[in-house]
């Protein structure tokens, strides 16, 4: 076993990488190897010092799951895969979390730099052996090959800071004949520095148009949990004394401070007061919040963003100008700065959203809004577990649940993220999770529960099953090809190193929620059947909304 202390002066271009991955917060790594990758994965299994390696089944799994550790701890996810086919294999996770402004490090396994000069064609390689790399140059910030020992600390560090800095996916490559060649031990970067007189400015003319404004409004979004400033937020909230609430992508945030949230902004397809005091604000203060179709296309009238304060991307917008190079966290703690002697509003309370609760344990068939009253009565009873969902109704029904932690791809919306972030968040957060899956995401990555049994992960697993694309069904009403047959998953789940439950009623789904959370050591899966056509009142009217604004038709 090599151990690299931090005092040598020299280490290996493997071992430089674990301890930078380390240094700029990433705790674990989810991977699977493969011959270019090996190389890499022997070091790392051989290091005293690395990281714990997680490995899954498939590489979209991998991605997910490094994704969702970023995303719930605000540090940096790791999915370490092997050349071409492994790498190629994970496009689209990464491309959610560029999307979703998540953290995760991609570290791929390459050819060696002697065989790629051997004038062959390589296995995995698509058009050159550099496809690979000029392909996730579209889906992540920085980019860099660990090909030069000069070079390679230098190039990880800066990295490393971009990945940080701009809370975006990274691109690193290793060649294999080169995890072991000696380097220098990579720096790490200072953060930026920011013009003190642009934030001045920017905060006084940010707190002018709050205090002129007759009904200012907070919206906060992704990028307060990538920067860890929840808390911060919560307080400038108070100190301005104005209301807040949540994007659809930013549903969980603010579950554990204090705040005056009055839930998630839907538009049309939400609450009508949280939607009527959003659209009606003049004075939008959008902290971090992806200006996004998803976000804001659903609105029931059109929000003129121009008359909004937009923080995001490193810098912040008001009207006709922006302040760049100006990040979030720059001007939430020079707000709370200019703030702190005296608050603009007297402090407001928050108005807490109102969530379905009391399941009448009755033989009726199930509805979503039963599933959401079922886990609000658990968590009130058992305390808050952190909730992955899934695209589809699974994810419209995680509104209707008490805020808590939630990762759910609600910008992006690929299928195939909730098992696999499940993973991610327990093993981030220690906490046990409540994943929230339709049939058709399970059918892509559901079968990687067979992992859980090598890690004594136990999530509990709620499986939406209306035998088919609901989702889909109701943008596209009649198609045959949104149905998917039945594929009895809880059966499969014993096979898997779980315990399964196919539940009808109401009192079924009451009786093996709460067995599933006395069970500890092995995953839970409840199937839920519902009937084909079975809609959240919220996807209902986000469909319609949906639908309208894009002109599809009826």
């Amino acid at each position: 076993m090599r151990v690299y202390a931090a005092g040598m002066s020299q280490t290996t271009i493997s071992g430089a990488l674990f301890r930078a991955l380390r240094e700029h917060g990433v705790r674990e790594i989810f991977g699977i190897p493969g011959d270019f990758a090996l190389p890499l994965f022997r070091a790392l299994e051989g290091d005293d010092a690395a990281l714990p390696l997680f490995t899954l089944s498939h590489e979209p799994a991998v991605g997910f799951a490094a994704d969702a550790a970023a995303r719930v701890r605000g540090g940096l996810g790791a999915a370490f895969v092997t050349y071409g086919a492994g790498a190629l294999n994970m496009v689209n996770a990464v491309a959610s979390a560029y999307a979703e402004k998540s953290p995760v490090v991609v570290v791929s396994g390459a050819p060696g730099v002697r065989e790629a000069q051997g004038g062959l064609l390589l296995h995995h390689q698509a058009k050159t052996l550099d496809s690979q790399a000029r392909i996730y140059q579209e889906i992540t910030c920085a980019q860099c090959r660990l090909d030069d020992p000069v070079t390679a600390p230098s190039e990880l560090a800066r990295v490393l800071r971009a990945c940080r800095r701009l809370s975006r996916p990274v691109y690193i490559e290793v060649p294999r004949d080169r995890v072991e060649t000696p380097c220098d031990w990579a720096p790490v970067l200072p953060v930026e520095t920011v013009d003190s007189e642009a934030v001045e400015a920017c905060v006084a003319e940010v707190l002018q148009r709050m205090r002129t404004a007759s009904a200012p409004i907070m919206m906060v979004g992704v990028e307060v949990r990538r920067f860890g400033l929840e808390a911060e937020v919560a307080e400038l909230a108070t100190r301005l004394g104005i209301p807040v609430v949540t994007s659809l992508l930013g549903r969980g945030l603010l579950a554990e401070a204090e705040a005056p949230l009055l839930g998630a902004y839907l538009g049309a397809a939400g609450v009508p007061e949280v939607s009527d005091r959003v659209e009606a604000s003049d004075a939008l203060l959008l902290l971090g919040v992806i200006v996004s179709d998803t976000n804001f296309g659903v609105s029931s009238k059109q929000i003129d963003l121009r008359r909004s304060i937009q923080a995001i991307d490193g810098q912040v917008t008001l009207g006709f100008h922006t302040y760049p190079d100006l990040p979030l966290e720059a001007l939430v703690k020079g707000l709370l700065k200019k703030l702190d002697q005296a608050p603009l509003r007297p402090a407001i309370s928050g108005t807490k959203a109102t969530y379905p609760h009391g399941l009448v344990a009755d033989a009726a068939p199930i509805e979503p809004i039963d599933i959401a009253a079922a886990v609000n009565d658990l968590m009130r009873a058992r305390g808050r577990f952190p909730l992955a969902a899934d695209m589809g109704d699974c994810m419209f029904t995680a509104m209707d649940i008490e805020n808590t932690i939630l990762v759910a791809p609600g910008y992006y919306a690929t299928m195939g993220f909730g098992v696999p972030a499940g993973f991610g968040v327990q093993v981030a957060t220690g906490a046990r999770p409540i994943v929230m899956v339709g049939d058709g995401a399970f059918q892509m990555t559901g079968w990687e529960l067979g992992n859980c049994r090598r890690y004594g992960w136990d999530p509990i697993v709620i499986v939406f099953n209306n035998l088919g694309w609901e989702m889909m069904r109701a943008f596209q009403p009649g198609s045959d090809f949104n149905d998917l047959g039945d594929w009895r998953f809880a059966d499969m789940a014993a096979g898997l190193g779980g315990r399964g439950v196919r539940v009808s009623t109401r009192q079924e789904l009451k009786a093996a929620l709460e067995e599933a959370a006395d069970t500890r050591g092995q995953f839970q899966l409840i199937e839920v059947m519902l009937a084909p056509g079975a809609l959240s009142t919220t996807l209902a009217r986000f469909v319609d909304r949906m639908r309208r604004h894009s002109a599809m038709p009826a």
